[in-house]
């Protein structure tokens, strides 16, 4: 680096000297033109004098004129930002300032910030947008069911089976509009910084072990077998939080392993870390599915999660809660052959 910045210097003092060099030959050289034209005496040191005198006029020139360019091409190239910099005041994300120059210029690094800005920006309203667009859907659904089978309620020639078959149904979804808005404002509360983290030492396998009993009617129901290994670890953590996690990965399994199928549950601890693996013989998923599976509202089978009640933020809510315990969250899967869920959390931080 201190090479290039002396080879830069260097250049530019050589071009200097042969600036000043052509423009006090050409004073010379004028000078020695115009001396013979009238004929009158002059010593050589005013000759010379004169062409020095000249010679600078030129160089001043010169320079000017380069200057000159200069400023005006900077002047562009300022404009340029500013107009960037008003779009995306107003919204509009879709700048891209592309100018030929030295990378190491201070003006260079300037406009690649902006572009990262403007990059970054578009990125979050693509997210906000896809967010908007995925809430619509999610209420839209249950509203329609609410909205179309209260209408059928007012025929009166429906049967009391009917009746009752309808109004269970706006019940159900009733409940998929309440979820869908308290896991909402779950989230956001988990992303926001005011939300409270109450840091304690509790002992994780007990604290599994609570999860899984208060899940034994719907795993019982399904005569799903569990086998269950959990070592004795204790952590320090948002106990609260942390049974969200248990709740949200085990009830996952129970709903998407079918009838007569097993769930492990493992606890153990390697080092400084709490390794938690939760693996069923359930329905399993796609490659692609497992990238995008804890984004928000991502449904690896939209028709089938629909029709067991998800909203598709679970797993969303499970990843931020991990990341808040400094842990991580990862899944293994293969279609038609289960799904291992595996968490690490550090005992303490």
């Amino acid at each position: 680096m201190k090479v290039k910045k002396f080879l830069q210097h260097l250049f530019g003092f050589l071009m200097f000297l042969v600036l000043m060099s052509v423009s006090f030959s050409v004073g010379y050289f004028i000078i020695n033109d115009i001396y013979p034209v009238f004929h009158f005496q002059m010593s050589d040191y005013i000759r010379h004098l004169l062409a020095v005198i000249l010679g600078f006029f030129i160089l001043g020139g010169i320079s000017f004129t380069i200057s000159l360019f200069t400023r005006t091409k900077q002047r562009t190239h300022f404009q340029e930002v500013i107009d960037a910099l008003r779009k995306i005041a107003k919204g509009d994300f879709n700048v891209h300032l592309e100018f030929k120059t030295n990378r190491e210029h201070p003006f260079t690094k300037i406009i690649d910030n902006i572009n990262h800005m403007a990059v970054k920006l578009k990125q979050m309203e693509d997210m906000r947008q896809e967010f908007i667009s995925n809430v619509s859907h999610e209420i839209q659904s249950p509203l329609t069911s609410i909205s179309g089978f209260a209408r059928a309620l007012q025929y009166e020639e429906l049967t009391q089976e009917e009746r009752t078959h309808y109004l269970q149904i706006i019940e159900t979804e009733s409940k998929r509009l309440s979820k869908l808005s308290d896991n909402l404002l779950k989230l956001t509360s988990l992303e926001s910084t005011n939300h409270p983290f109450e840091q304690k030492e509790f002992p994780l396998d007990k604290q599994i072990r609570t999860i899984i009993l208060a899940c034994e009617p719907q795993w019982a129901e399904k005569d799903l077998e569990l086998d269950i290994s959990l070592d004795k670890v204790t952590i320090v953590g948002d106990d609260d939080l942390m049974s969200q996690v248990w709740m949200n990965l085990i009830h996952n399994s129970i709903k998407f392993t079918p009838p007569s199928g097993t769930i492990h549950v493992q606890l153990q601890q390697v080092d400084d870390k709490a390794i938690v693996k939760i693996v069923d013989t359930g329905i399993g998923m796609s490659k692609e599915d497992q990238i995008h599976i804890f984004e928000r509202f991502y449904k690896a089978d939209k028709a089938r999660e629909r029709s067991k009640g998800g909203s598709g933020l679970g797993l969303s809510i499970v990843k931020r809660i991990i990341e808040m315990h400094h842990g991580t969250i990862f899944v293994e899967s293969e279609e038609g052959k289960g799904a291992v869920f595996t968490v690490i959390i550090p005992l303490g931080w």
